[in-house]
């Protein structure tokens, strides 16, 4: 049978078949069901039919006509979110479980921060292998990341719940403001509200009403936030590039800044200590194999680096693209092929790995489709073109310098001729 059909299937609305001419065998052929509520990943899933896995992706209705990599996909399934673009879960796993009468999935993969929660009820319930809920807790509730992070003796800044009112004051008296309250849930720096005293905070937890369990606070450090982009297996990094934001996720989200990032020199304090703290945070979290996304601050105060948050998931505003531009890792395509290794019990092997460095701007602009033709330094390894009222570019030099100074003046340039901006909300959807 030749090209695709689509037909109703419920609760999964849609589902598309597409034969492929790979023929292997059951043993050397695992079938991963990939998730993903947002259009990302084709690199992945490219990467794990390259590996010779079948391929099925589970997505949101609303993004039926994404241009997804339907040349690696076996089956595509489409769930309908409720109003507030949420999966019912229960609909999810009936419609799994038809699925799964005539398909085997033998692992589950989620491709965002907000499928983590998702994939590992999943396994749970289907007993299938992989990162269970009480470890994805520590990949997607910032409650639980401190908590892990701070009993592992990791340092974090000063945080609480907001279960306990008396809590609250005593977090207040010890640790000085301003402080941040932060969604627990949510991803980069969506429903952050940065608070300068104690009134300003109780009138801000008060609004958040019966949600207000839903959030943390913490004390706000001053410093330079960094990442650090990474692959693991066998509960050992295997691939890490640090770097570091030139303008906060917190900034550009709530100021309506530009995005910028560059990795940090190969083998200085920072990058040493960076690797370390990061490896740390992986070990004390009982990730075993996967991708992952880790920020850090590095205090001005006390030139000390403190963990913020971590992810089991490639980064988002195209940093890995950065990371390839960098190294020559696609973190995307590496991390599938990880996956089928481990499902399979087959050796991976890392390819060799580059040492350049590299930097990415990306803005929203006032154009629909902006021309970035006279950006034209032989420095630009990469160009976004495939998002309307966005600017992005990638250098990549042998020279930090070089990379910095061209990020400099195209942050001018952007400021000047691209810019617009839509700051986040402060509360966001939960």
């Amino acid at each position: 049978m030749q090209g695709s059909r689509c037909y109703q299937i419920n609760p999964f609305i849609c589902r598309e078949y597409k034969e492929t001419s790979i023929i292997l065998s059951v043993m050397q052929k695992p079938s991963f069901l990939c998730i993903a509520s947002y259009f990302k990943g084709n690199d992945f899933l490219r990467g794990m039919k390259s590996a010779g896995a079948t391929v099925y992706l589970l997505t949101s209705k609303r993004h039926e006509d994404k241009a997804w990599a339907t040349d690696a996909i076996d089956e595509i399934f489409y769930i309908q979110e409720n109003e507030e673009n949420e999966w019912n879960m229960d609909d999810v796993i009936a419609g799994m479980a038809w699925m799964m009468r005539s398909k085997r999935v033998d692992r589950i993969v989620a491709l965002d921060d907000f499928d983590v929660e998702k994939a590992a009820q999943l396994r749970e319930y289907f007993r299938i292998p992989g990162m269970g809920q009480t470890t994805a807790y520590h990949f997607r509730d910032k409650l639980a990341m401190r908590i892990e992070a701070r009993d592992a003796g990791i340092p974090v800044p000063g945080f609480t719940a907001l279960f306990n009112d008396e809590q609250i004051g005593e977090f207040t008296r010890n640790f000085p403001g301003p402080w941040i309250v932060k969604p627990r849930g949510q991803a980069s720096a969506t429903g952050m509200k940065k608070v300068h005293s104690e009134s300003e905070l109780w009138e801000h937890l008060n609004s958040l009403g019966d949600k207000r369990h839903q959030y943390l606070v913490e004390q706000f450090k001053p410093g330079d936030v960094y990442h650090v982009d990474a692959l693991t297996l066998g509960g050992k990094v295997i691939f890490a590039r640090a770097s570091r934001y030139l303008s906060t996720p917190f900034e550009v989200a709530h100021g309506g800044g530009i995005f910028r990032s560059a990795t940090v020199p190969f083998g200085s304090d920072d990058d040493k200590k960076l690797l370390k703290i990061n490896a740390d945070v992986m070990h004390a979290f009982g990730m075993m194999y996967s991708a992952s996304h880790t920020e850090f601050i590095k205090v001005h105060e006390t030139g000390e680096i403190v963990f913020l948050e971590t992810s089991s998931r490639v980064g988002g505003a195209h940093l890995a693209e950065m990371v390839e531009a960098s190294s020559g890792i696609n973190l995307w395509k590496e991390w599938a092929i990880l996956e089928v290794a481990v499902a399979t019990g087959t050796e991976y092997k890392l390819p060799a790995v580059r040492n350049d460095h590299a930097g990415i701007i990306v803005s929203l602009t006032r154009q629909e489709w902006p021309d970035t033709g006279n950006f034209n330094d032989p420095e630009i390894a990469w160009r976004m073109q495939s998002m309307s009222y966005h600017i992005g570019l990638i250098v990549q030099s042998d020279s930090e310098a070089r990379i910095l100074s061209l990020l400099d003046d195209y942050a001018q340039r952007v400021q000047s001729d691209y810019h617009a901006s839509a700051p986040a909300p402060d509360k966001p959807n939960l």
